[in-house]
C-alpha cells in the first residue's frame, strides 16, 4: 500500500493547551494558530489512510494531556474524511478547488 498526501484542517482543544502546543507544532509541521478554544491546524501529512493518521495524531496528543479533543478533516485522493476524536463522522468527495482534491 502506498502512502497518500493528506491535507489536515482541524480544531484541537485541551485542558492544558500550553502542554500540547509545542508537540502539535512538531507533529504536523504546518500552520498551528492559537485560538480561544485551543488551536487551529492547517497542515499536510502523509500516511496510508485518514483514519490511521487521525489515530496517530490524537494518541500522541493524549499521551501529553488526556483531555484533548480533535475535530479534523483529512482530504486526500479526492475525498474528505471527517473525525471527532477517534470517531469517523463521514466522508464526501472533496470540493473541486480544495487542496488534496
Amino acid at each position: 500500500m502506498t502512502d497518500i498526501d493528506f491535507r489536515l484542517v482541524a480544531e484541537v482543544s485541551s485542558d492544558s493547551p500550553g502542554a500540547i502546543g509545542p508537540l502539535l507544532e512538531q507533529l504536523v509541521g504546518g500552520t498551528v494558530t492559537a485560538t480561544p478554544e485551543g488551536f487551529h491546524v492547517d497542515a499536510r501529512m502523509r500516511g496510508a489512510d485518514a483514519r490511521s493518521l487521525n489515530r496517530f495524531l490524537l494518541s500522541a496528543l493524549r499521551r501529553v494531556e488526556r483531555r484533548t479533543r480533535l475535530r479534523a478533516e483529512w482530504t486526500g485522493n479526492g475525498e474528505t474524511h471527517r473525525f471527532f476524536d477517534y470517531v469517523p463522522k463521514g466522508s464526501r468527495p472533496a470540493s473541486p478547488g480544495q487542496p488534496g482534491a
